[in-house]
């Protein structure tokens, strides 16, 4: 079931008025939301609902015992229970047929002929989200950070609430569960932050990222054709499309999720503003970076045992967030891209006492520095973006090859850089007033005229059975 789906407006009203009906019972306003969070994702697949109960209960057990182990030894065999659990499902469903194929294709660099292929394993939609979501519970729970949840429904519902299911933001059992336990209200101003959010988030999804899609993905279906300006367009296009796309998703479901008196953690803060790769890691995907910084960076060590370690420690932890986002080697190479360009900063800001923070960068440097960091993540996308190694190949010859121009520019051209202005007009509003709500506190004249603008947009555009691209990871 899409967010961009007439099918999804009809099922959220119904949910949302049995949900304000049952309000004086948590406990009947949880099942009703358990129920349709299943449904939700059981429109998919319903075969897959087996996985996450699986992972609810493994992960409700294990907690308890972590909980009430009286010997660390209890303790810890309890949360590798649920490491394994969860980690295993993870690995077999999304890497087991990327590493057959990779063996397949070593083994014949060598001389060696294996006829086995892969098992054609269905990625269930939404794993790597919840699966990252329940994992940290129980080592927050084994870390003593939070109390092991002993309410079932409870629980249950941290784990499938639909909002966020299928794409995040991935959220903390320390942030989400104390809300899925407690009476909610729902107040006047949750209602008008939820309408920003739904609002934007469909104009970013339907109108911006749906409009450049069918271009950037006429260019990859045969960038050979293409002369470099179209090349540079075309990821151009990208960065819109994933960057409208995956925010669009979020807002969304934190927009109605705030109608149901939720709080979901913000996911993006303005990243094709960013000046540096950590910073541009500060703004884009922020709850899979703070996962990958507090569950794996930390573990290895972080930055508290030298300069080669913590660039070790880097590398792994890009490597390991590349893998996260698909079995693909394109992944790796972008994870290793991003590593590298982590470590090179890291490097320079150990040896130069002129590193700035953020805040202490006057504007015209910012600005050359905000336009480096945008260039370095293009590159990054067409990692991201290209099916093979060949492709890769051959997009970034075309970026940097002759002839640039190409007949074709302006019809390329057109509609990417209009999307990509507005992406940039609100990003700068927001990024300059220090608040992502800068619409709700426009006069209400402005609010109500920019409100009417893109909904009459995304009416015209209409919604198209495009999936969001987040849902393969």
């Amino acid at each position: 079931m899409l967010f961009n789906s007439y099918t999804f407006l009809v099922f959220f009203a119904v949910v949302y008025l049995c949900y304000l009906a049952t309000q004086r019972s948590v406990r009947l306003q949880n099942a009703l939301l358990l129920v349709a969070s299943y449904v939700f994702y059981g429109a998919w697949d319903w075969r897959f609902l087996g996985l996450i109960l699986l992972s609810t209960a493994v992960d409700f057990i294990a907690a308890s015992r972590i909980e009430d182990a009286s010997t660390s030894t209890e303790r810890r065999t309890w949360l590798t229970v649920s490491v394994i659990a969860n980690l295993g499902v993870l690995a077999f469903f999304k890497y087991l047929d990327f590493a057959l194929d990779s063996f397949r294709e070593l083994a014949g660099l060598v001389g060696l002929e294996i006829s086995q292929r892969s098992l054609g394993i269905i990625l269930p939609v939404g794993i790597s989200f919840y699966t990252f979501q329940t994992l940290a519970y129980t080592i927050d729970v084994y870390r003593r950070r939070i109390p092991a949840c002993r309410d079932p429904l409870g629980f249950a519902l941290f784990v499938a609430f639909f909002p966020q299911l299928v794409a995040g933001p991935i959220e903390r059992a320390t942030h989400l569960l104390p809300q899925m336990l407690r009476p909610r209200t729902i107040r006047r101003v949750d209602m008008a932050i939820g309408l920003q959010f739904v609002v934007v988030g469909y104009f970013l999804k339907v109108v911006l990222a749906d409009s450049v899609g069918p271009l950037v993905d006429q260019y990859y279906a045969n960038p050979q054709r293409y002369a470099g300006s179209i090349a540079w367009l075309a990821n151009l296009g990208f960065a819109v499309q994933i960057y409208g796309d995956f925010a669009g998703y979020t807002l969304i479901a934190r927009g109605t999720s705030r109608w149901m008196g939720f709080r979901l953690m913000s996911n993006f803060r303005q990243p094709y503003l960013a000046i540096s790769p950590r910073d541009f890691w500060s703004r884009w995907h922020r709850t899979l970076s703070l996962w990958l910084r507090r569950y794996l960076y930390f573990e290895l060590g972080g930055s508290r045992f030298g300069f080669r370690k913590t660039c070790r420690n880097l590398m792994l932890t890009m490597l390991l967030g590349g893998l996260w986002h698909g079995a693909s080697w394109n992944f790796v190479l972008w994870g290793l891209f991003h590593g590298s360009i982590l470590v090179i900063e890291h490097a320079w800001r150990a040896r130069s006492s002129r590193a700035a923070e953020t805040g202490d960068v006057g504007l015209g440097r910012r600005c050359l520095q905000t336009v480096a960091m945008f260039v370095l993540t293009l590159l990054g996308w067409t990692l991201f973006r290209a099916e093979s190694a060949a492709q890769i190949g051959q997009v970034l010859a075309s970026m940097f090859s002759t002839p640039f121009m190409d007949v074709r520019t302006m019809a390329f051209a057109q509609p990417i850089a209009l999307s990509l202005a507005l992406i940039l007009v609100l990003d700068v509003w927001q990024e300059r007033s220090g608040s992502e709500l800068v619409l709700l506190r426009a006069p209400r004249g402005v609010r109500v005229t920019i409100y009417t603008m893109m909904l009459l947009s995304v009416i015209a555009v209409g919604f198209r059975p495009v999936t969001f691209l987040y849902f393969q990871f």
